[in-house]
C-alpha cells in the first residue's frame, strides 16, 4: 500500500505529451486536424446511411452506431486536451477527472460490444443467407444496441464506484494526456487490489470473449465460403466482411498494443503514444476503412453528392 499524506484531493495534472512549449502549437494542431477529421468523417458516415434506403439494413444500422460511438469516444478526450495546450494549463478537477475515466471505458466497451455484433451479422448474412431477415429484424438489431448501451453503462457504473472509494495522496501528477483508469488507480493511496481485479476481470469478459465471438463467427464464414464453388460468390462475400475485418483489426492491435506497452515499459512518453493511437487514431480511420472499401458506401456517397450538386 502507498503511504502519503491523503488530502481531500480537488484536481489532478494531466502531464501530457510532452512538456516542451516548442511542440505545444505542433501538438495542437496536429490534434486539432485529427478531431475534425473524426468528427466529419464519421458525421458523413451516418449522414449517408441515414439518407439512402439501400443502406437501410441491418449491417448499417450498427456501422451507424459505430460512428456515434466513435464521435463521442473522441469527444471525451480531444477537447479537454486540446484546452490544456492552449491555456498552458494541466490541471483537471477530481469530478471532470471522474467523469472522463467514465466515458473513456464506456465508449471502448460499446465500441468492442457492437463489432461482435456486427461479426455476428455477417456470420448470419453468409452462413444463413436464407434466413438472415427473418433473424435480424429491426427490432432485435435495435435490442442487441441497447444491450450493448446497458452493459457498457453498467460495466463503467461499477469501476465507478470501486474508484470513488478511494484516497489520493499530494502526488497528483499523471504522466497521460487524460484521465486514464489505471493511471488514477496508481495515485491511490487506500488499497487497489479490488479495483485491479476488477479492471482485469472486465478486460477478460467484455475483451477476450468479444474477440474470441469474433474469431469464431469468421471461423464458420471462412468454412462457408470455402464451400462456395462460384468465384464471384466468394469475392462477394469475402467483400462483405473486409471492411468490419479491417476496423476489428484495427481497434483489437491499438488496445493490445496500448496496454501490451503499458505493461512492459516505464516510458510514459511511449505509453502516452500508444494510447494515442488507440484513442485518437482509431476513430478518425474507421470512416475512412469503410468509404474506401465499400461499394455499397461508395455508390452513396456518390448519389448524396449528385444530389447535392443539384440543388445547388
Amino acid at each position: 500500500m502507498k503511504t502519503g499524506n491523503k488530502t481531500g484531493i480537488l484536481e489532478f495534472i494531466l502531464l501530457g505529451l510532452s512538456e516542451d512549449p516548442e511542440l505545444q502549437p505542433l501538438l495542437f494542431g496536429l490534434f486539432l486536424s485529427m478531431y475534425l477529421v473524426t468528427m466529419l468523417g464519421n458525421l458523413l458516415i451516418i449522414l449517408i446511411i441515414s439518407s439512402d434506403s439501400h443502406l437501410h439494413t441491418p449491417i448499417y444500422f450498427f456501422l451507424s452506431n459505430l460512428s456515434l460511438v466513435d464521435i463521442c469516444f473522441s469527444t471525451t478526450i480531444v477537447p479537454n486536451m486540446l484546452v490544456n495546450i492552449q491555456t498552458q494549463s494541466k490541471a483537471i478537477s477530481y469530478m471532470n477527472c471522474l467523469t472522463q475515466v467514465y466515458f473513456s471505458m464506456l465508449f471502448p466497451i460499446i465500441d468492442t460490444l457492437l463489432l461482435t455484433v456486427m461479426a455476428y451479422d455477417r456470420y448470419v448474412a453468409i452462413c444463413q443467407p436464407l434466413y438472415y431477415t427473418v433473424i435480424m429484424k429491426p427490432h432485435l438489431c435495435s435490442l442487441l444496441v441497447f444491450i450493448t448501451w446497458i452493459i457498457g453503462v453498467m460495466a463503467s457504473l461499477v469501476h465507478m464506484s470501486l474508484m470513488m472509494q478511494l484516497s489520493f495522496c499530494r502526488d497528483r501528477e499523471m504522466p497521460h494526456f487524460f484521465c486514464e483508469l489505471t493511471q488514477i488507480i496508481n495515485l491511490a493511496c487506500s488499497d487497489t487490489f479490488l479495483n485491479n481485479v476488477l479492471v482485469y476481470f472486465m478486460t477478460s469478459v467484455l475483451g477476450v470473449l468479444p474477440l474470441l465471438g469474433i474469431l469464431f463467427s469468421y471461423s464458420r464464414i471462412t468454412s462457408t465460403i470455402r464451400k462456395m464453388s462460384s468465384s464471384g460468390g466468394k469475392q462477394k462475400a469475402f467483400s462483405t466482411c473486409g471492411s468490419h475485418l479491417s476496423v476489428v483489426s484495427l481497434f483489437y492491435a491499438t488496445g493490445i498494443g496500448a496496454c501490451f506497452t503499458s505493461a512492459v515499459t516505464h516510458s510514459s512518453q511511449k505509453v502516452s503514444v500508444a494510447s494515442v493511437m488507440y484513442t485518437v487514431v482509431t476513430p478518425m480511420l474507421n470512416p475512412f476503412i469503410y468509404s474506401l472499401r465499400n461499394k455499397d458506401v461508395k455508390g452513396a456517397l456518390e448519389r448524396l453528392l449528385s444530389s447535392a450538386s443539384f440543388y445547388l
